[in-house]
């Protein structure tokens, strides 16, 4: 018997339909990234590129990935943002994803939010896998609406020396530049005009911090309200710049608290320490802890949220909530 022909390659734009049909068929549910036509295009297309990989077995499509750029450059960065295979296919569908790097020429590769039993596939590829920290900072009150077993964690002091200012518009943004940083993916400022100024779904609040006349980090923030608790919570979903200024900006993160009357602010993120949050006044959630800090608030629902990660290129790797196709409305 013969054995299969495979054939893996890049997406063609006039592939779209086909990819929409076959995500349809396969992946269980109708996603909403995929025929919502406002998010496909945000999400995959970028100018004449359609950003999905593609394999077929004898002439048949049997598996696909979507992926989602950090930065425009000639190797790129990126996150995968949906894999799927047919029944049966699942050895190709992880050809598909070993070979993605070298068919969308991409330096860095990350998965925000995976299942934690597709782990071993990952690490299978010799790539890492793990679980995305959670840090939290509750508000200075003895009464809380979302948080429960508040009590048994103390709350940290919060200082340092640098201010966070916001930062209104594109303009703006382009007239500061993006802050060195050794760290990955490496976000340029095509990505940060796109996922924050752009966003179709959800608005975001962009800081910046500034030291000898210039840009040193990006901090980003969402406040979400959740009318059926009287409360808020701030979201801190992104950061660019050198990881060591964080306990820097403790203080000015505090005093966001207190303007927008957040009950807490949390942080989900792999690659900086917990000692560096620790010293930002951020207290680390383990598994294993009683305290419960609420992650999906619409409606609230009080339990502790894992999520789980891999990337190819875990030295000086960094992901936080904001990345990939995370941190986005509820949309069934």
């Amino acid at each position: 018997m013969s054995l299969p022909d495979i054939l893996l390659r890049h997406a063609f734009p006039s592939d779209k339909g086909a990819i929409i049909w076959f995500l349809n068929q396969h992946w269980g549910s109708r996603h909403p990234l995929v025929n919502l036509p406002d998010l496909f295009e945000y999400y995959y297309v970028n100018g004449d590129k359609l950003q999905f990989v593609l394999a077929f077995e004898d002439g048949r499509m049997v598996a696909v990935a979507g992926y989602i750029l950090a930065n425009r450059s000639d190797t790129p960065d990126a996150w995968v943002s949906i894999w799927c295979a047919a029944g049966g296919a699942n050895g190709v569908g992880l050809q598909l994803m070993e070979a993605l790097p070298r068919l969308a020429n991409i330096r860095v590769l990350a998965c925000n939010n995976i299942r934690p039993k597709t782990m071993a596939f990952y690490r299978f590829l010799g790539w890492h896998a793990d679980r995305i920290s959670h840090y939290y900072r509750l508000a200075d009150q003895s009464r809380f609406s979302l948080v429960q077993n508040s009590g048994c964690q103390e709350r940290l002091p919060a200082g340092g020396d640098l201010a966070l200012f916001p930062v209104y518009s594109t303009v703006a943004l382009e007239g500061l530049g993006v802050p060195p940083t050794d760290l990955f993916p490496q976000k340029d400022l095509w990505y940060l005009r796109r996922r924050y100024f752009a966003f179709p779904r959800q608005r975001y609040q962009v800081w910046a911090a500034s030291e000898a006349g210039r840009v040193a980090a990006y901090l980003v923030t969402r406040t979400a309200e959740v009318e059926s608790a009287g409360a808020k919570v701030l979201r801190i979903v992104d950061f660019v710049g050198n990881a060591q200024l964080l306990p820097r900006l403790g203080g000015a993160i505090d005093r966001i608290m207190q303007a927008e009357g957040v009950e807490y602010a949390d942080c989900y993120c792999a690659g900086i320490s917990a000692d560096l949050f620790r010293q930002a006044g951020f207290c680390e959630r383990r598994p294993e802890d009683a305290i419960v800090i609420p992650n999906y608030l619409d409606p609230p629902l009080y339990e502790n949220t894992e999520y789980y990660y891999f990337t190819n290129h875990p030295d000086n790797f960094v992901l936080f909530k904001a990345d990939g196709d995370q941190d986005r409305p509820n949309l069934g």
